[in-house]
């Protein structure tokens, strides 16, 4: 009996210490979940320090999920027998628990207040050419004032004043014809040429027409100086030759050489390449039987002779034209020849010939030397003339509306205009050359140029003789 019961309580004892295993196993499993947590906890703390540039940013572990623990109840102590062996007890699989990772997301960069390197550079480049635009691009200023460009061809670029009254009659003459680059100045409106528009009109305060007295003409001309200036420059822009027409027996016309510091500053404020030329009428023989227009006209004539400047002979003009025009159309037939002669000229410089060519450089070369210009002109019906070469240089001189000319010639011009007929005819040819030696016999530089047109009245010559 003694034997069973002391059996009994070292059964007892052996299963206390096997119950105390199994808390030991689990208390194990618990404390090794426990360093895995704290081991994946300091790794992402680690990984968190090594990016000082980024903020920090608490990296929240999701909660772990919490597995319900059945609660172990010590199951009955069996009563064995001594027959009876006791299982071994096992210790429970250790379970795995799945570590979730979170992805640590990078930080969002702070808005830029500067543009990326790329742009800069580019706008730098940019930069480089702003100029450009300030050359190429054009500026609006409004309404425009300036005139319309010359329809007449010309080699070159030309305009034309006309000063009083009868320098204003010439001048819409040269408007006729197509060089729209012409002003009319004037102290009273009573003189304005009939059908001359008012943006070709320019009316100067402060007398009413000063009654042919040159002095008066003169201190109003400088008292508006810097009025015709201005309206020089906003209607023609920009010209290279100014041709100033004036009547020398009158009062606004006489004193036109008043204004020549205006117009040489206004050439020069375009940076033109040419001069002012002056183109004076002189009186007819009776009107210069009045003291006063004498006088006038005499004053017009020492102002230019230093300029290069053209002298119209009214009296010749008369000549020429009377009897064949009545006294109402006279100066305006007489006004529209010239400024057709004048025209003339300027055209045949602009054209090509395929014999000869008279250019725009010969015809600058005549027109700036210094001293009176003539010009003349003439039609031989019959070209096959034996004396031809002569009579073409006597009829320019005979039948031109400019005095003759007298002393030493610095530039001569002869300009010939033939059909292709005569161009082929080797005696026309001939002669032609004579006349060509006579003008370059009498000047010390000689220009010539020969033209084909079919459509013409004859053999046409036109004499420009510079520098007298």
């Amino acid at each position: 009996m003694a034997s069973t019961v002391k059996k009994s309580l070292a059964k007892s004892k052996k299963k206390e210490d096997t119950m105390s295993s199994d808390d030991f196993y689990k208390e194990a499993q618990r404390q090794h979940l426990r360093e895995l947590l704290d081991s994946q906890q300091n790794e992402v703390n680690v990984e968190g320090e090594q990016q000082p540039a980024e903020p920090k940013q608490e990296v929240v572990a999701p909660p772990e999920p919490v597995q319900q623990q059945t609660p172990v109840s010590a199951p009955p102590i069996p009563v064995q027998t001594e027959a009876t062996q006791p299982a071994p007890v096992q210790p429970p699989p250790v379970i795995q628990q799945p570590v979730i990772a979170t992805p640590v997301q990078p930080p969002t960069p702070p808005a830029l207040s500067y543009q990326p390197q790329e742009t800069v550079e580019q706008e730098e480049d940019d930069d480089d050419f702003d100029f450009v635009s300030d050359y190429d691009e054009s500026v609006e200023t409004g309404v425009s004032n300036l005139l319309p460009e010359n329809t007449a061809k010309s080699s070159l670029s030309v305009g034309f004043v006309g000063i009083g009254g009868g320098g204003g009659k010439m001048a819409k003459a040269f408007l006729d014809i197509g060089f729209n680059k012409t002003l009319v100045v004037n102290t009273t409106p009573k003189d304005q040429p009939d059908g001359l528009d008012a943006k070709h009109f320019l009316l100067l305060p402060g007398a009413d027409g000063v009654g042919k007295d040159v002095e008066l003409g003169k201190q109003v001309l400088k008292d508006n100086g810097a009025f015709v200036e201005d309206r020089l420059r906003t209607r023609f822009g920009q010209v290279d030759w100014l041709f100033v027409l004036a009547g020398g027996g009158g009062g606004t016309g006489s004193a036109s050489h008043a204004l020549d510091g205006c117009f040489t500053r206004y050439l020069k404020s375009v940076q033109a390449s040419g001069r002012v030329i002056y183109v004076i009428t002189s009186p007819t023989a009776q009107e210069l039987l009045n003291p006063t227009i004498k006088a006038n006209y005499e004053s017009t004539k020492a102002d230019v002779k230093d300029s290069p400047h053209i002298i119209i002979d009214n009296e010749r003009q008369l000549q020429l034209l009377r009897g064949r025009i009545g006294m109402l159309g006279m100066y305006p037939t007489a006004n529209k020849s010239f400024a057709k002669l004048v025209g003339q000229v300027l055209k045949l410089s602009s054209e090509h010939s395929p014999v000869q060519t008279f250019d725009s450089k010969d015809l600058e070369r005549c027109l700036s030397t210094d001293g009176r210009i003539f010009l003349g002109t003439s039609v031989i019906k019959d070209p096959k003339d034996s004396n031809l070469g002569a009579q073409i240089y006597q009829n320019c001189l005979q039948k031109s509306p400019c005095p003759l000319p007298r002393g030493n010639i610095q530039t001569g011009v002869l300009l010939l205009v033939v059909t292709s007929e005569m161009a082929s005819d080797p005696q026309i040819s001939r002669h032609m050359e004579a006349a060509i030696s006579y003008v370059g016999g009498r000047a010390n530089a000689l220009f010539s140029g020969v033209y084909v047109k079919e459509k013409i009245p004859g053999l046409v010559a036109i004499t420009v003789l510079g520098g007298l």
